[in-house]
């Protein structure tokens, strides 16, 4: 079977539903693909459900302006369609005299990128907000907060199917070919057909680069080596006594063991970082041990045997281990020189936060083709 339509996105996560919505609304006539049995089974609903501010990145990246904007974009979306947030803030903390100067720079640099509400606070200021805290100093950032992602994307979906969208589940995209006028795609699944469309948006997260391998016409030198970093979580059977998130200063691997909630209330500590070559989300009981000793750096008070494994999930790095987080790639033509063809690479945190604001790029940047 052959069908010709205007738009197919390759992946229902929150990017490839957020974009999907945008493209649908500015009038296209938009088909998901999502080799999965439902919307976000992958990496968009397997972490910590965080609204983050916009502090970590390098300002004049795409995650520094994406994130700030797509925090402003998120909160007001879920506030005008029911979907569940709150602010509760966010603690990031020194518990070493080395680490003081790095939440100094973490609050230059969260000021470079347009977060205008972060305080530093001394030790007595961060053990009044949290009286169980252990720390020197902390970076108070009061418009961090937590979302339902799920409701999130159910929501993202409604307004995209309303829009006129179509979803597709258990239909990989097996091999694409660009032709003189768009893209031939071969869709495989329970009922395999072949489509044509003129543009091509490639939002299928850990296998986003592996897809791009695979459209022939494209080079491969533009499709950057993936790698992929596993993250386990545990939690907390009982109430933990913070009404913040917090996190420790960052290191060389990501943000470290940080303490989040759930909006029920439940607390899980995580991600770790463990390098893998399959994907696999089984939770390591073991792995706690590593757990114990980052958390009790800030909450000493710990009790022993308390965490339960959790879930995990895996991040879609283009940066090798050992190397610099590399920033969000989204490649179009002006990168590789295929017309209606945008891949987006190393979509990881902060995705969740910017994903309207990555879908709203997105449709810029086809508006400028």
């Amino acid at each position: 079977m052959s069908v010709d339509i205007d738009c197919v996105v390759v992946g229902a996560g929150v990017i490839g539903l957020a974009i999907a919505r945008e493209m649908a609304q500015a009038g296209n006539e938009v088909l998901v693909i999502e080799a999965g049995e439902a919307i976000g089974i992958g990496t968009s609903s397997r972490n910590s459900e965080v609204i983050h501010a916009g502090i970590y990145y390098p300002p004049g990246s795409l995650k520094a302006r994406l994130c700030v904007e797509g925090r402003h974009a998120l909160y007001a979306y879920c506030a005008s369609h029911g979907v569940s947030t709150r602010r509760t803030g966010k603690l990031i903390v020194a518990t070493t005299d080395a680490q003081v100067s790095q939440l100094q720079l973490l609050l230059q640099r969260g000021l470079e990128n347009g977060v205008d509400d972060l305080r530093l606070l001394d030790r007595a200021q961060a053990l009044a907000l949290e009286p169980a805290l252990q720390c020197i100093t902390a970076l108070y950032s009061p418009s961090t907060g937590i979302v339902d992602s799920h409701a999130l994307m159910l929501a993202l979906l409604g307004d995209a199917e309303a829009a006129g969208t179509s979803i597709a589940f258990h239909a990989p995209l097996l091999s694409a070919c660009v032709t003189a006028d768009g893209f031939l795609l071969s869709v495989g699944g329970e009922s395999p057909m072949t489509l044509s469309c003129r543009r091509l948006i490639n939002a299928a997260g850990l296998h986003a680069p592996a897809l791009a391998r695979r459209i022939e016409g494209l080079s491969p030198d533009t499709v950057p080596l993936d790698y992929m970093c596993k993250g386990s979580y545990f939690s907390l059977a009982k109430r933990v006594p913070f009404s913040h998130l917090i996190y420790p200063a960052p290191d060389a691997d990501g943000l470290g063991v940080h303490m989040t909630v759930d909006l029920g209330g439940q607390a899980r500590f995580g991600p770790d970082t463990e390098w893998v070559k399959i994907e696999d989300y089984q939770v390591n009981p073991a792995r706690s041990d590593g757990f114990y000793s980052a958390i009790r750096s800030y909450w000493p008070d710990l009790p022993d045997g308390s965490l339960q494994p959790s879930y995990s999930g895996i991040r879609p790095k283009i940066s090798a281990p050992g190397e610099p987080a590399s920033d969000f790639v989204i490649s179009s033509q002006q990168q590789h020189n295929v017309p209606g063809l945008i891949n987006l690479f190393g979509i990881e945190s902060p995705g969740l936060t910017s994903c309207l604001a990555i879908a709203r790029h997105v449709s810029e940047i086809i508006e400028n083709h």
